[in-house]
């Protein structure tokens, strides 16, 4: 059978829709039968995939950034048919937090789609989470807090690539403002003064190594909170977010848990898989080995 193929054009500031005659004719090349279908705004990776007909394929690919992932997963999960298909990641975006515990790297897509090719599978982990009365899904990780503003300085910046979440980090540590959250983590209940949380199912938030011990099929979140530290104190620590030594600050607190509920006392946007949508409080589920991944 054939492969779908959820493309967006757009990904990588125009890289994925400038290196698609490429990619089309490796896959040729490597006789991998596929449906190709691309995405013309926001939000229409989940329509194309919410309304595919997945009998008629072995396998769904996600062909852009974070942000198709995001798209895919929950079109996927709001497909109805019983037929449950594994699902490929094509790094051609800015973000592909993903697979780096895969270990591969942005625009890796050749060997990507050699994984898929081999059809190897691994049963990964899905976070669920209800925001304002509607239920999502996402692979990578949820954060809100600075993580949240640095996201949407960010989004501005996009055309820098990756640095863009690099400086708007700086510029949001510039303009901190701490706020209250109550955390329920399993049957733990935590209050803090917070600067941002982070609940991971990947070790990477872009290119920050956010958490550095999480696991894609253990069942479990990750969660990061940071308390407040002096603006001078974060940027001088801020290298430490990039290689994971962030986790032995004072400051920073992690937990595993499968259910997390937050509450804040004041309304904090949410950043799923770097998408800017929803706000607290939120709840949250880990799925243990709700989906299968094309993996080496």
């Amino acid at each position: 059978m054939k492969k779908l193929i959820i493309f967006n054009p757009w990904a990588g500031h125009g890289y994925a829709g400038k290196t698609l005659g490429e990619i089309e004719s490796y896959l040729n090349k490597i006789d991998m039968p596929y449906d190709l279908v691309a995405t013309q705004q926001k939000g229409h990776g989940i329509e194309l995939t919410r309304q595919a007909d997945f009998s008629q394929y072995d396998g769904i690919i996600a062909a852009g950034g974070d942000g198709t992932l995001f798209e895919v997963i929950n079109g996927y999960y709001q497909n109805s048919s019983s037929n449950r298909l594994p699902i490929g990641i094509m790094p051609v975006g800015t973000g592909n937090a993903f697979i780096r515990d895969m270990n591969l790297h942005d625009h890796d897509w050749k060997t990507a789609i050699d994984i898929i090719r081999a059809g190897k599978t691994r049963k990964c982990d899905v976070g669920h989470f209800t925001t304002e009365g509607n239920t999502w899904y996402y692979l990578n990780i949820l954060g809100l807090g600075i993580v949240a503003d640095i996201g949407a300085t960010a989004l501005k910046l996009k055309a820098l690539g990756n640095i863009s979440y690099t400086i708007g980090s700086l510029y949001e540590i510039l303009r901190l403002k701490p706020y209250k959250i109550k955390l329920t983590i399993d049957d733990k209940t935590i209050k803090r003064e917070n600067v941002f949380v982070e609940i991971s199912n990947t070790r990477y938030t872009a290119n920050f190594l956010m958490a550095p011990f999480a696991k894609t099929d253990d069942g479990l979140l990750d969660v990061t909170i940071l308390s407040p530290k002096g603006r001078i104190g974060l940027i001088r620590s801020f290298p430490k977010i990039i290689t994971g030594e962030h986790i032995h600050m004072k400051e920073i607190e992690t937990f595993q848990a499968s259910y997390i509920r937050v509450e804040t006392d004041i309304p904090k946007v949410l950043t799923p898989d770097g998408e800017l949508m929803g706000s607290t409080p939120l709840e949250v589920n880990c799925l243990k080995h709700a989906i299968d991944v094309f993996w080496e």
